[in-house]
Order: C-alpha cells, then structure tokens, then sequence
C-alpha cells in the first residue's frame, strides 16, 4: 500500500493502533525504523520489536489513540519524505479505570515506500513543573 500523503500514513496509523492488530500495524514501519516508544524505556530497531510492543500495548482494554488534529505539524524534507509532530492521547483501562496518556510524537515518513514509517518517537507529555 502507497500513501498519497503524510497526513495518510498518520491516520492509518492511529486507525490500526485502534484495531489492535500488531502485525498490521507493525507493516507500516520500514524494516530499518527506529521506534522511541511512550511505554517503554527501549529503543526498538526491529519489526519483530515494534510488532512485540504494539501487542503489548493491544493486550489493554479500552486500547484508543485520539489525535489533537489543531496540534499537528509537518515538514517536508524532499518529493516523498516528511516530519510529522504534534501530540495524541492513548487511552486504555488500568485497574478497570479508563485512563488517557497525552504524548507528543514525532514521525518520519517517506510515502514512496510501502511501509513509510522511518522513525517515530513518542513520550508522555510532562507534566507542569510550576
């Protein structure tokens, strides 16, 4: 599957997180990704990792992604490869209590690759210290 858009590997993305379905949404990262992910301290540079994390993470209940639309912004870098940054919230139960986690993310997709995800870091957003 190719992307017209940026824009469209980020929904796809956000949509798969939400089907739960590890491998499919582990067929969007490019078999070289980098994965900086929000619930764990490990850097993961393997489809099989990132496959192994967004299980994990499918396993919660409740398991959603909810993108702040207002906070996305995108870079190009050439014809095919752009940045994406801005913040979503996951949200899944913890203890049967529906939680919601807002992370900032940042991507780099080239959409003239089938699997455009080249990097993607995401870590909670810290709260306020004063």
């Amino acid at each position: 599957m190719f992307f017209k858009t940026a824009e469209e590997v980020l929904f796809q993305w956000v949509s798969r997180v939400c089907s739960g379905n590890p491998d499919e949404i582990a067929a969007l990262y490019s078999e070289a990704a980098v994965l900086v992910p929000t619930f764990s301290p490990h850097t993961v540079t393997t489809t099989d990792g990132v496959r192994d994390y967004f299980g994990q993470l499918a396993s919660r209940d409740g398991l959603g992604v909810r993108l702040h639309n207002k906070a996305l912004r995108k870079q190009t870098l050439s014809d095919t490869v752009y940045t994406l940054s801005g913040i979503y919230s996951f949200e899944f139960e913890v203890d049967q209590v529906l939680l919601s986690f807002p992370s900032r993310f940042s991507f780099v997709v080239d959409i003239s690759l089938p699997k455009p995800i080249l990097h993607h870091h995401s870590s909670q957003v810290p709260r306020n210290l004063s």
